[in-house]
């Protein structure tokens, strides 16, 4: 069994509210478990307007599928033009 972790810190550029933010985040959480059949939370930054953190986990049989995914999801992210990605960490167990 391997679990890949991949937690993302991000600025979002259009949002001058935690509505305007929550709306964000959530599209972009929605959009990631959608395509990816992953496990998304909120982990932090949680009070702040202008910035997200996620916490994406999968599990599966095979290291190099798992962690391609990681990194799939990743780009996914960073793909997104509303927001830009500061910080992201991926784990392999």
């Amino acid at each position: 069994m391997h679990i890949g972790v991949l937690r993302i810190y991000f600025r979002i550029f259009a949002s001058r509210s935690l509505k305007e933010k929550r709306h964000v985040v959530r599209s972009i959480k929605d959009r990631i478990q959608g395509s990816f059949n992953v496990s998304v939370a909120e982990i932090g930054s949680q009070d702040v307007w202008n910035a997200g953190e996620l916490g994406i986990a999968m599990i599966g049989s095979d290291h190099g599928y798992v962690s391609g995914a990681m990194e799939k999801i990743k780009s996914f992210v960073e793909s997104n033009p509303a927001i830009s990605v500061i910080e992201h960490d991926i784990e392999m167990r």
